[in-house]
């Protein structure tokens, strides 16, 4: 493409502040997502574009390489740089995003392992429905905008952290369509072009992709407390955003001490930190559910969701943080969205205090199919490596060689969709890793591990491995 026509389509990347690599790579990124760089598009030359644009040709290698780490461009020597293909656009050996239209408009012939959320409503669900229709019928003079959320909705989530030893006022609650709305809000709210976010690695996809959109540089560092301090003190984050239950993808649980510490660690630092606790709630029979971070330190913006916990169709997320905090995601919201779906928020209202019993009801048949999948791994697949977990939804699986991604396209040839686990880790490490969810009921888990046996059996790794793709799961 010619780099003046590059330079027109980015047209005004280097206002504000932060590190003009970053700048660029956001606006690419937009061009590249947004379709107006098809993929197969050829880019300019570092030094051509980095002269059309008058920067130093560091700028454009640095903005390169950091979309090529996310899997939106290739570079090969002797070949120039190119948008990275679409996964129908070229056979799946060679495409470089093997899964994410499977993930967004699932087909009858593949069993989804990538996507991980609750595939039924439960009857306490359809029973808090039942009880809100007359408070419905009955509602005048409300014309349904809330974008801070439904005062009920704020008062029932406030009183589940009370309950959970963390006072919590109405205030202090802003609900939110999903817990990805969660975290893009609070992305838009404390991040700008070239900040640093400090990011467990592996960590959420969703997360990931929130952080980037806002054209922050992610820094990887090692689930839990290790390193967080001298990384903090080294990179000076915006903003910090961690796992402490059920760690996605991994499964790992922070111990009550170092929750205390890391809470501290922030707070004494002045980093911002995020606590996601979408799956705290899924531990397994007999696991006790740790405090939140959020107990050891008033500065912790905690994100919650009933996505997870009850239903993915049941649209309801929330944050927990400071007053002030909490009215300025609601401004932020309110230019785009003027709150959400009131209905629902009335039915997640009379299900908060029911949460917990819906959970510990369900938990067993999860601890069940996570056995029985692990059992079939054993028995079909035994040199992959899946640790147990105590709960959450996902297995984090470890391949004997060859690549996730590459190996993530050969599954979804015979029938599973998959998560590769270098798009889940800002490092562009964990390519030896898949993440596989163990929701389904047990027959169905069988015939996906029978697929995945057969898709080992005939697997062979490319010479190199694959990119990997954008992280578009959750």
């Amino acid at each position: 493409m010619d780099p003046i026509d590059v330079a027109e389509r980015l047209g005004r990347w280097s206002a504000g502040r932060g590190a003009l690599y970053a700048l660029l790579a956001a606006r690419l990124r937009d061009l590249i997502d947004d379709g107006e760089l098809p993929a197969g598009t050829p880019l300019p030359p570092d030094r051509v574009l980095a002269g059309t644009l008058a920067v130093g040709r560091s700028t454009v290698v640095a903005a390169y390489d950091l979309l090529q780490s996310e899997g939106r461009i290739v570079r090969r020597q002797g070949s120039g740089t190119r948008v990275a293909g679409h996964p129908l656009a070229r056979p799946a050996e060679t495409t470089s995003a093997p899964v994410f239209l499977d993930l967004l408009e699932p087909r009858a012939d593949v069993i989804p392992m990538a996507c991980a959320a609750p595939d039924s409503p439960p009857a306490e669900l359809t029973e808090c429905y039942a009880r809100i229709l007359p408070e419905l019928a009955a509602t005048t003079s409300d014309i349904g905008y809330y974008p801070t959320g439904h005062p009920r909705l704020r008062h029932a989530v406030a009183e589940y952290y009370r309950n959970r030893g963390v006072p919590t006022s109405f205030e202090q609650i802003l609900v939110t369509t999903g817990g990805q709305q969660a975290l893009s809000l609070l992305a838009r709210c404390f991040l700008q072009p070239g900040d640093r976010v400090l990011m467990e690695a592996p960590s959420s996809p969703p997360a990931l992709e929130a952080f980037r959109a806002e054209a922050a540089v992610v820094q990887g560092i090692s689930p839990g407390l290790d390193g967080f301090a001298a990384a903090a003190r080294k990179h000076l984050p915006a903003l910090a955003y961690v796992i402490p239950t059920f760690q996605n993808p991994t499964g790992s649980v922070l111990a009550p001490l170092a929750r205390r510490r890391l809470a501290e660690t922030a707070a004494a630092l002045g980093v911002p930190l995020v606590e996601d606790e979408v799956l705290a709630e899924l531990g397994f029979p007999g696991f006790s559910t740790p405090q939140p971070l959020a107990a050891y330190s008033d500065a912790v913006l905690t994100v919650g969701s009933l996505s997870k916990t009850v239903w993915g169709g049941l649209r309801i997320g929330w944050v927990r943080a400071a007053a002030p905090t909490i009215a300025r995601l609601a401004r932020i919201r309110a230019v785009h969205d003027l709150g959400g779906d009131v209905p629902t928020q009335l039915a997640a209202a009379e299900l908060m205090p029911r949460l917990a019993t819906v959970c510990a009801r369900l938990a067993p048949e999860r601890k069940a199919r996570h056995d029985h999948l692990r059992a079939e791994f054993t028995r079909l697949l035994p040199d992959w490596h899946a640790p147990a977990v105590t709960g959450g939804q996902t297995l984090w699986v470890r391949l004997p060689y060859g690549d996730g991604t590459s190996f993530t396209q050969a599954a979804l040839r015979h029938g599973v969709a998959i998560l590769p686990g270098s798009g889940l880790d800002p490092t562009g490490d964990s390519e030896h890793h898949v993440r596989i969810h163990y929701l389904h009921p047990p027959d169905r888990l069988t015939e996906a591990a029978r697929r995945l046996a057969e898709a080992w059996r005939t697997y062979r790794p490319p010479a190199r491995p694959i990119p990997a793709p954008p992280a578009l799961a959750i």
